[in-house]
């Protein structure tokens, strides 16, 4: 039986924490900096709280990651409270808003809800975010540097592009060298330049490939064996979720990828409009999915097909498919969780 409940709020330069008893009742509130002397004084203030206590934090596997990690290495009892829910309970009691009362939200919902997950121990989900994002940076370098290169040739070789094409091929990249080889203007120096740093930036992206690839086989994923999941959209689906069973169903896991229903009815027509909430990447990265499976999976046909059937539009089959797929999603990294703790 716990006896003090402590709520943390994590922010990138601060961390707001709340103490409160089994009744709810405000014990002890303090703000520190986000940083290791900030935990130290933390940890401090904690055990000058007596009895047993359970600590939850928001963010946990965010600005708030590193002080989970400290906590947990300090033998405390931590846990990860959802933004969620820590904000319906800072609606429901009408609290205000500010860093203090947000965390007495947190403890409340800590000493309520029983079931909440511990923070991750692993990294992996995170490396993953840490390893697609960059692979998105260095994909953008890469287009802006094959448009650098072609500006540069329209000028000095006027329709060149219908004899060497895109510059996807490493003959395509050794084409526009010896193109030119002989030309000593600046502008052939610097075509020459952007492309010995485009191969060394495709150098790299097959490098982020290969990591995800083991990162992904790390978790124990099951998610590229699911039609339209290859790599990198499963490496983009895991670092964004992170922690799957932060999310209670399939319907709250629908809320962050931006597939909940919106009701748009009127009258006798029965429609659902677009969700613009949510996760917008995750969302994006499900729009890829539909559109690869309506090319290539023939359940994924008879699926668009059917909903045509019933007078929707391509469009809104197109957000039922999405929804099926964050079902099937969530489903499969549910599985794929229970797999894991078993065999741990």
């Amino acid at each position: 039986m716990y006896e003090v409940f402590i709520g943390v709020d994590s922010h990138r330069s601060t961390l707001a924490a709340a103490a409160i008893d089994p009744m709810g009742r405000v014990l002890a509130t303090v703000e520190v900096e986000n940083d290791p002397q900030g935990h130290r004084h933390l940890i401090d203030w904690r055990r000058q709280l007596t009895g047993s206590v359970r600590i939850g934090i928001e963010s946990s596997g965010n600005y708030g990651n590193c002080l989970a990690r400290t906590l947990i290495a300090s033998g405390e009892d931590v846990y990860e409270v959802p933004p969620n829910l820590s904000h319906r309970e800072a609606r429901r009691r009408g609290l205000g808003k500010s860093d203090a009362m947000d965390a007495v939200a947190i403890a409340r919902v800590l000493a309520r809800e029983e079931t909440l997950p511990r923070p991750r121990a692993g990294q992996a989900h995170e490396d993953l975010k840490l390893l697609i994002d960059h692979f998105d940076q260095l994909k953008r370098q890469r287009n802006q540097l094959v448009n650098r290169i072609h500006k540069a040739l329209v000028i000095s070789h006027p329709g060149y592009e219908k004899q060497i094409g895109e510059l996807k091929a490493e003959r395509h990249k050794k084409a526009v060298v010896n193109l030119v080889r002989r030309d000593r203007s600046v502008r052939a120096d610097l075509v020459r330049r952007n492309i010995r740093e485009l191969r060394r930036l495709e150098d790299e992206v097959k490098t982020l490939r290969l990591q995800m690839k083991d990162l992904i086989e790390a978790t124990a994923s099951s998610l590229t064996e699911i039609d339209g999941i290859g790599t990198l959209t499963a490496a983009r689906l895991l670092g964004e979720v992170g922690d799957v069973t932060n999310f209670r169903s399939k319907a709250t896991f629908a809320s962050l990828t931006g597939t909940a229903p919106l009701p748009a009815s009127s009258g006798m027509t029965v429609r659902h409009r677009l969700n613009r909430h949510g996760n917008r990447k995750l969302n994006f990265t499900l729009h890829y999915i539909a559109l690869t499976r309506c090319r290539v999976d023939p359940a994924t046909k008879e699926f668009m097909a059917k909903k045509m059937a019933e007078g929707k539009s391509w469009k809104e089959a197109l957000r039922a498919l999405k929804r099926h797929l964050s079902n099937l999603i969530y489903r499969t990294m549910i599985a794929d969780e229970g797999m894991l703790e078993t065999a741990a």
